[in-house]
């Protein structure tokens, strides 16, 4: 969404030249008096994980509702593939390829893998049956549900029938997190996706998250766990104040050094 009467500033290449796949520009966004984005900046760029970090009250929440279309911006400028975007709605951005998996998981325990991966995009049986009844192909959606999951190589995930109630915390991220990447097109948003999981679990999504990535598809990686962010980030973008603060790499910055820039303590 851009107010403003001046044409948005133009997606910022990187080194190589590739213009963002998802990008913003001047997002301000106030609740009240409570001003979450000012001026917030924003690149994620083709096969990469971007993580986002900062403080409580950093905007960083604020910032990701607006780039999912759970949050409209009061003014500025989304961009997608440098063309400008207007998210009004999550289903909007979904229908523009951008999906989003929350800290908390929007799964269904009662249904099994393969009904959660489908859930709200059900296959429906041709013909009549189908169009009228509105019967479910369910061995469809078994089918290629076993199919993504294999190409994805989630080894956790043995038989796509068994409920999602059954399953551990991590292998439900897994459910989540292979949905996001079946309709996924364009963007996946990961919103601390190895909280209140166990150092196993949290080890079996980072190589889900590597695994996307190696499929090429961007990743936006929110996370307070400042080791998960390091290991699989290809650049850290640090937001404070409502601001992006910087954009640094754990090839050139330690971990002290963000948790530095992050609480105002010294500039990139």
């Amino acid at each position: 969404m851009n107010t403003t009467t001046n044409p948005p500033r133009p997606p910022a290449p990187d080194a190589a030249g590739r213009t963002p796949v998802l990008a913003a520009r001047d997002l301000v966004k106030s609740y009240g008096r409570v001003e979450a984005l000012r001026g917030a900046d924003f690149e994620l760029f083709p096969g990469e994980v971007l993580a986002v970090i900062g403080d409580n009250g950093a905007g960083k929440s604020t910032l990701i509702k607006c780039l999912s279309g759970a949050a409209v911006p009061d003014s500025g400028t989304l961009l997608l593939d440098g063309a400008p975007a207007d998210f009004r709605t999550p289903a909007q951005a979904k229908a523009a390829g951008i999906e989003t998996v929350y800290q908390t998981l929007a799964v269904t325990p009662a249904l099994d893998i393969a009904s959660n991966l489908y859930l709200g995009r059900e296959i429906r049986r041709k013909g009549p049956l189908g169009t009228l009844l509105r019967m479910l192909d369910t061995a469809a959606m078994r089918k290629q549900a076993e199919e993504h999951i294999k190409r994805l190589g989630i080894a956790t995930l043995q038989d796509i029938t068994q409920p999602v109630e059954t399953l551990s915390g991590g292998q439900r991220q897994a459910v989540a997190v292979a949905r996001a990447a079946a309709f996924g097109s364009k963007v996946v948003i990961l919103d601390e996706p190895t909280a209140a999981l166990g150092v196993r679990e949290s080890g079996q999504v980072a190589e889900l998250i590597k695994r996307l990535r190696d499929h090429g598809m961007p990743i936006v990686l929110i996370s307070h766990d400042m080791p998960v962010v390091f290991e699989l980030a290809d650049r850290i973008h640090v937001q404070r104040l409502g601001r992006r603060a910087a954009v640094i790499s754990p090839a050139t910055h330690s971990m002290e050094d963000a948790v530095a820039i992050m609480t105002g303590a010294r500039t990139a």
